[in-house]
């Protein structure tokens, strides 16, 4: 589906990958009926993927000496675990935790991963499978990366930010969770004006933190993976541009190039931004068992 093909200008094929399938138009920017199914399908469809892996993994464990298989995921579980008990002092809280830290590295791998797929592949088969061949492919929108979606990686941020509160609930109580946020980080007085004007700053400094930590969590794994799709898809225009001339050669071969280069390089980025939410889920969770 390139965008020579249907004679679609540049702008019009970057617009068309960047659109996703949602179950109908949205009728303004505040629609909260509208839904990405694209992005739905792949996050649950490649976390029951992971979690399948890993269960597979533990089954087929054995105290021998392990395969190539078991012993990837061993090396997996050993890092993550050491990662957590480095944060996270809890014993019984890190067996929740520590879990959760494997389960979201693995996921966020698999869904950065899709990127690597060519960025036609599945939207051409996408208009095979249910028809669309030949009609306006405007008409036919798939984006599969989920986690260059920003609904998908706020709502993990929004998990995140879930699961701190509850543990700061769980580590501090209630009342003592609440004396936190209002003493913290400027203190109190004995002054009952002062403790007052000190009590709110210091809850406003509280819910700044909490919202600035969960936005920027998601914002983080959302704008490389974006930027990356970005990348794909300009690479992705140079090949669609070729023709049998020497300028349309060389755009051939650039083409072959950038998207080699960009490739392994984006590897990098999909197992470093795994590992970079991981790590923040577990300084997050870990401050939680913080007290001020």
């Amino acid at each position: 589906m390139a965008a020579e093909e249907h004679g679609l200008t540049a702008n019009d094929y970057i617009v068309h990958h960047l659109t996703h399938l949602e179950n109908h138009p949205a009728k303004s920017v505040a629609d909260l009926s509208v839904f990405h199914a694209d992005s739905i399908f792949f996050t649950v469809f490649l976390g029951a993927l992971g979690c399948w892996l890993l269960w597979l993994a533990a089954r087929k464990a054995t105290s021998g000496v392990p395969g190539r298989f078991q012993a990837a995921v061993e090396i997996l579980v050993e890092m993550v675990d050491s990662q957590a008990k480095s944060i996270v002092h809890n014993a019984q809280s890190r067996k929740f935790v520590a879990p959760l830290a494997l389960t979201i590295f693995v996921w966020i791998i698999l869904l950065n991963t899709m990127d690597l797929l060519p960025v036609d592949l599945l939207p051409w088969l996408w208009q095979s499978v249910f028809g669309l061949a030949g009609h306006d492919p405007q008409h036919a929108y798939l984006r599969v990366v989920p986690t260059a979606d920003l609904s998908i990686t706020m709502g993990m941020s929004v998990a995140v930010l879930l699961i701190c509160l509850y543990y700061n609930v769980k580590i501090k109580g209630i009342g003592g969770w609440a004396h936190e946020l209002v003493t913290a980080p400027f203190g109190t007085s004995k002054n009952p004006v002062i403790a007052l004007i000190l009590g709110v700053l210091n809850f406003g400094m509280q819910m700044i933190e909490f919202v600035a930590k969960t936005v920027s969590h998601g914002m983080r794994l959302f704008g490389n993976m974006y930027a990356g799709e970005l990348i794909f898809l300009l690479v992705a225009l140079m090949g669609g541009a070729w023709t049998l001339s020497a300028g349309g050669v060389g755009l051939a071969i650039g083409h072959i190039i950038a998207g080699t280069v960009w490739s392994i390089f984006h590897i990098l980025i999909i197992v470093l931004q795994a590992f970079v939410f991981m790590m923040l889920t577990l300084v997050y969770i870990g401050q939680a068992h913080d007290h001020h």
